[in-house]
This record gives C-alpha cells, structure tokens and sequence, in this order.
C-alpha cells in the first residue's frame, strides 16, 4: 500500500476510426507523463476508438483491431512506468461494452464496464453496447480506484456502490461534448456526488472536433470537500499532472495540482467553433476551405473563424456577384478578405443566372419569376464553389446561420456549415467580440477582422432590386428569441404571446419551421453550440399535419 499517488489526467484528441493514431497519442501522454513522475495516466470514454465510434464498434474487423492496440499498449507497461487507464469498445462474454480498461505491469490488469449508457442523439449507446453490472473498484498499486464512466455519475447510484465497496478515489473518464453552459453543469454534477460519498473525484474529458460535435476538455478533480484543486483548459490537447497523499484519517488530498481558467461565454463559443472547423479539416485531410465571401454578417465571420482555425493561406474566399449585387458589398467583402490576409477571388454568376433564364424560359411562360429566379442565382454560387472544391479538393464552408437555416432561407451546400447553430444575433455578438479580442491559439490577425459597416448594414441575399432580409422578416432580435422560445424551450402561442410575440408572426414562423424541415435535413453537419442543436438531435417529422399553433 502507498500513500502517495500520482494521476494524469490525458485530455486528449483522438480522431474517431484512427486506431494507430490514437494509440500513438496515448504513448505520446504516457512518455510525457512518466518524466514528470506520474503512476497512472488516465485518458476519455473510448479514447483507443475514438468517440463517438457509432457503428463502427459493430464491425468485428474493427474490433480485432482496437483489441490489438489495446493489447499492444498493456505490453508496453512492462517497462515499470505508468499504468494506463484507457477507453475502448470491448467484447467479453459474447457481448460488447463501453469499458475502460486498466493497463499495468504488462497486461490488463482490469476492466469496467459502462453503467448508465447515453441515449441521446448520436452517442445512441444504448442500440450499440450492453449496459454494464454495478462496478467495484480496481486495485492500483495498493489504492482503491472507483471508475464510473461518464454518465454514471450524472445519478448517485454507481458512485455510491463503489464507495461502499471501499474506493479511495473516484476517477471518471468521460466523452462529454461542449454546449453553452456545459462546464458548469458537469462541475456541478460532480460536485453532488463527492458531497455524497466524501471522495475526491478526479475528471478527464476529451478535446477535438468530430461531425456534429465539439468536445471542449476542461478535466479537472474534486477535493473530498467538493473544492476544485486542479482544472485543465477548454479547447486544448493537455496532460494534467496532480499529486494526492494519504492523510492520517486515511483520506486523501491534493497536494499538487494546477488550475486554468476555461474559456466562458462568447470566448467559448468561438472556440468550439474553431476547434469544430480545424478539425473537420485536418481530420480529413483537405488542404484547406472555401467560402462564399459575399460581403454579409455571415460569411465575414465564418471567413475569420476559419483563418483563426487554419490560417489564412489555407482560406480561399470567393465574392459571386450577381446583376442585383451592389458596389458596396463587393467592396465590404474586399475589406473583409483584405483585413483576415485571405485570397479573394471574384467569379459573376450574370451569365450562368442568364443561361438558366433562357433554359426555363419557355417553362414558366406566363408566369412571374418569383422564388425560382432568386434561388437559381443561390444554387450558381453553390455550383460554383463546389466546382472549385471537386477540382482543388478544399472543403467548402457554409455560411448560413441558425435562424436562416430553421426558416429554410439558407441553401443545403458545403461540407461544413459553421454556423449552424448559431441564431443571427448571436453570430452578430461573436463578430464584435472577436473585433475586440485574440483568441487563443488563433491563426489569424489581432484587431479588427469584420468591418464595422458589416456589422452595421441590414441583412441581404440581394436577390432583387433593393431587397434586404427585413422585407419579409421582423428584426432578428425579436425573430430569434421567438424561434429561441420554439425549439429550444417547447414554448406554445400562449408563452409566446406572454413574450411580446404577435399571434399571426407566431403561427407564420411556426409554418416556416415545419415547411423547412426537409430542407434542413440535406444540409452540412455543423458544430453544436445550443442544448438543441440543428443535427440529428433535432427529430421532427417532415410529413406533418400539425402545422397550426392556435
């Protein structure tokens, strides 16, 4: 038995299917971690496969390889360095679990089984693994280590069994993915359970981009007490190093440890959003992104989260005017590319929208142009930017943000739609922030990045003479907060009106969301920011007869 204990906690970023890879990181962790004297290098859910690996696990060749690697590393810790406590996909008795596997002296010294599978969105744990028995604690070295995984300590069931089974310590690997406010939420949730079982809780997230995704770190551990004594960053790779002691009682301490404050509020959410696109990028491999730069809110932020997140030589902006754009957003999309450094490319769509004129022509005799006329010049700038990606094999980058996208106003094109979900006002409130502040580990210039007249000017897809967003639409403030009150919080005409909201623009958006479903569902993946974010999670029928609120 030892009274002295050393834990690293491995926030790393592993890419989902990438078996070598991952494996490497976590030798790369295990080398770091044995120089600066740790016993035990702890590391995310399903950190061998990647999270979340989702039916890849019911691939038996996939499996035979994450057995292997697992296998691999046990055999590397013969060498008398740390141990590792790792995460894979893992058969035992004819059946498969979400478990963590305990690496020491040269083979697998245990294994845990997940508990309390996630069913929500695209983890959907529970089609894919067998939910775990009520765990015991394994043995390190003389220490008794309880390891709930991930949601079993959102309940006090587990933790408390393995407190009455005689852990020492809990220690948590976890695959929890970044939303507003999620920080505080996990601290919280642990917080409860060291108050109920009176043991220091130590916690590893996972950090990186993947699909939908974004997981934002932030590990940290617990003191008996329910204090914070260590606390790793948001949106980084790190190895947290803390050092425990048996105190007289028998209960242990932190005795050394750091702490990092994570990034909050807007700060966190342009992180997510950067992390969200360098690896969407990186991870498969495009040398770069390009954008539609069209002298709007949008696609100025989108152009400066990218360079942020790539840099600018990996960034190429394309302005596509039309006969309806004006001098003005030519030279607002000039601004924009020349503030962020990016290439700017300018490409007219007149005579492609020209040609489809005279192709429909005899179609639509007799008829008014109407919505065909302004989406077949949307659909050229697509054609056009997809063109560019299929010959120079770049990743094209949606623009559209949230509101345009819940009320079908944002064409489904691109790889990656950065700002899925983010409402207009918000997407406003990033851009400013970001004018005002450097983000960490940003590629791109300090100062201003989006023009102020961008900012300033009313929204337009200059579709038509003069036409600007507004015509049809109520300010976003008040648009946003009443799709806000839709699909985040359930609300119904009578909250609404409550609100400020008018009946008749309540039933009208309400027919806009339901019309737009299907429209939704062809575009991009895009990085979750919101509790009920525009990806899978979202799952309203596209055939409906409830299309009325009163």
């Amino acid at each position: 038995m030892t009274d002295r204990l050393s834990i690293a906690l491995a926030q790393t970023n592993p890419t989902v299917g990438n078996i070598d890879a991952n494996a490497d990181r976590i030798r790369a962790a295990r080398a770091e971690a044995a120089a600066r004297g740790a016993d035990l290098v702890v590391f995310p859910e399903l950190s061998v496969s990647g999270y979340p690996p989702e039916d890849l696990v019911l691939k038996p060749f996939f499996l035979d390889r994450i057995e292997a690697a697992v296998r691999a590393l046990a055999e590397e810790t013969a060498d008398g360095g740390p141990a590792l406590l790792v995460g894979a996909p893992w058969r035992e008795g004819g059946r498969l679990y979400n478990t963590v596997l305990l690496l020491d002296r040269g083979g697998i010294a245990a294994t845990r089984f997940k508990v309390d599978l996630s069913d929500c969105g695209v983890f959907d744990e529970t089609r894919l693994f067998a939910a775990g028995p009520p765990p015991g604690p394994v043995n390190l070295r003389g220490v008794r280590l309880g390891i709930p995984v991930c949601e079993d300590i959102r309940t006090p069931d587990v933790v408390e069994t393995l407190a009455e089974s005689g852990a020492e310590l809990i220690v948590v690997p976890n695959g929890s993915s970044f939303e507003t406010g999620k920080q505080d939420e996990r601290i919280q949730i642990a917080v409860h359970r060291v108050i109920e079982s009176g043991l220091p809780l130590l916690y590893v997230n996972q950090v990186g981009g993947q699909d939908e995704l974004v997981f934002d770190g932030g590990s940290f551990a617990l003191a008996a007490d329910g204090a914070l004594v260590a606390q790793a960053p948001s949106f980084a790779e790190h190895l947290l190093v803390t050092r425990w002691e048996r105190g007289a009682d028998e209960a242990w301490a932190c005795r050394e440890a750091e702490t990092i404050a994570p990034a909050e509020g807007l700060e966190a959410v342009y992180a997510a959003l950067v992390l969200g696109v360098r690896d969407c990028v990186n991870k498969n491999h495009a040398p770069g992104v390009l954008i539609g730069l069209s002298g709007g809110l949008d696609s100025a932020l989108t152009a400066a989260i990218a360079v942020d997140a790539l840099g600018a030589d990996r960034v190429h902006a394309v302005t596509m005017p039309s006969p309806h754009t004006v001098k003005g957003s030519l030279e607002d999309a000039a601004e924009t590319a020349e503030l962020l450094g990016c290439r700017l490319d300018r490409i007219p769509i007149a005579p492609v929208v020209k040609a489809f004129d005279s192709m429909l022509a005899p179609a639509l005799a007799g008829r008014e142009p109407g919505v065909a006329a302004e989406t077949l010049q949307a659909r050229a700038r697509d054609v056009t930017l997809m063109a560019l990606s299929d010959q120079f094999g770049a990743l094209v980058l949606a623009t559209g943000d949230k509101s345009e996208m819940l009320l079908g106003r944002a064409t489904p094109c691109g790889g990656y739609a950065v700002l899925k979900d983010v409402y207009r006002t918000t997407a406003c409130a990033l851009a400013r922030w970001r004018n005002a502040h450097v983000p960490a580990g940003a590629r791109g210039p300090a100062g201003r990045v989006v023009p102020e007249r961008v900012l300033a000017k009313a929204s337009t897809a200059e579709l038509g003479p003069g036409q600007t967003e507004r015509d049809a639409l109520p300010p976003y403030e008040r648009l946003d907060d009443l799709l806000e009150g839709l699909v985040e919080r359930d609300l119904g005409l009578a909250d609404l009106a409550g609100r400020g909201h008018d009946a008749e623009l309540v039933a009208r958006v309400w027919r806009m969301l339901h019309a737009a479903e299907g429209k939704r569902r062809q575009g991009p993946p895009g990085p979750r920011i919101a509790r009920r974010p525009l990806n899978r999670e979202r799952r309203h029928p596209i055939t409906s007869g409830f299309t009325d609120l009163a």
